[in-house]
């Protein structure tokens, strides 16, 4: 159990140290950041991951590892770090068995965790030094009261961690229109406060949801907080067989989101997320609310009608080719 904390830390009065090799570490407060790792059959890279939070240059931190029921090595490690850093500083407790989405709900609702601000974190990547940092500069300025969620580009290595590219570049806003037909940040990037997990806490964890990432866009947007996205990667997203999620880069991802708005793949997840958003439909604002009612026509309207309802919903991706993708989708029930 991860201890309750004193209220919440608004100002930042961080300042830093040397610690060696040129880096600074900042020894201010702005708050307690729970790190919410889940894990499964980890051992590869695992040990990475969590030398890499050790190094971050912002260090009021704990690490909360949800494990999925693993048979290699992790627990062993975990262990190891735990006697190394401190139960206070790493716990693990069992997650429910049901995939890794559910995995990070149930962690992400355990009241039993309490911290100011929260990150989620898998297992097989590798965090820039001032990840959080950048994280809590961009959600400090935002009010306690305000669910806000901070998430962005990553860096593309391959399991050997040679950098293999980008991830895709978003420059439209980012918001609920958007997040109806577009998840736009990883998991792995993803931050948020204690406003935002009171939202997840209400929304509860017996959801059919797609992704943990894509309901967070949706229900910190939808209740109308606010959504920041770095353009600047401060992690290492790795691509490798047993990912779970890939990179959304390249010809070959775009062709492949392409051929899902045709096949029914799309339209599933669309009703996947509708229906949980319907079930906490007390918790969107007003403009979202009308959104989604839009957008729920749209999808049931027929011929030029899906067109005009679209358009009228406001909805929209990130990308001119996804946006064409979307409209032809909608003449052809791909919604």
């Amino acid at each position: 159990m991860v201890a309750p904390l004193s209220p919440i830390v608004q100002n930042n009065n961080s300042d830093y140290r040397d610690v060696g090799d040129g880096r600074q570490k900042v020894t201010g407060h702005m708050g307690r950041v729970a790190i919410l790792l889940c894990t499964f059959n980890g051992e590869r890279f695992l040990a990475q991951q969590l030398e890499s939070i050790e190094r971050q240059t912002y260090s009021h931190w704990v690490v909360v590892v949800s494990d999925d029921g693993s048979t290699d090595s992790t627990l062993e490690l975990l262990r190891e770090y735990a006697e190394r850093w401190g139960d206070d500083k790493l716990s693990v407790r069992q997650g429910p068995g049901c995939g890794y989405a559910a995995n990070f709900l149930a962690v992400t609702c355990d009241e039993s965790i309490e911290s100011d601000f929260y990150a989620w974190a898998d297992q097989d990547d590798i965090w820039q030094e001032n990840k959080l940092e950048s994280a809590l500069q961009r959600l400090q300025d935002v009010p306690l009261q305000i669910p806000s969620l901070y998430c962005g580009r990553t860096e593309l290595i391959d399991e050997h961690g040679a950098n293999i590219g980008l991830s895709p570049l978003f420059e439209r806003p980012v918001g609920f229109a958007n997040a109806l037909v577009q998840s736009v940040g990883g998991g792995n990037t993803m931050v948020f406060n204690n406003a935002a997990r009171q939202l997840f806490l209400r929304a509860g964890t017996g959801l059919d949801i797609v992704s943990h990432d894509w309901w967070a866009y949706l229900l910190v947007s939808g209740a109308g907080g606010r959504v920041s996205y770095d353009v600047c990667p401060t992690i290492l997203y790795r691509q490798h067989d047993a990912n779970l999620i890939g990179s959304t880069s390249g010809v070959r991802a775009q062709l492949k989101r392409v051929r899902m708005l045709f096949n029914g793949r799309f339209c599933g997840w669309n009703q996947r997320n509708i229906t949980a958003l319907e079930s906490i439909r007390f918790q969107l604002n007003e403009e979202s609310r009308m959104r989604l009612d839009l957008f729920q026509r749209a999808r049931s309207s027929h011929g030029l009608a899906r067109i005009i309802w679209l358009r009228r919903s406001g909805v929209y991706r990130q990308s001119l080719w996804g946006n064409l993708g979307l409209v032809l989708a909608t003449m052809f029930n791909g919604i």
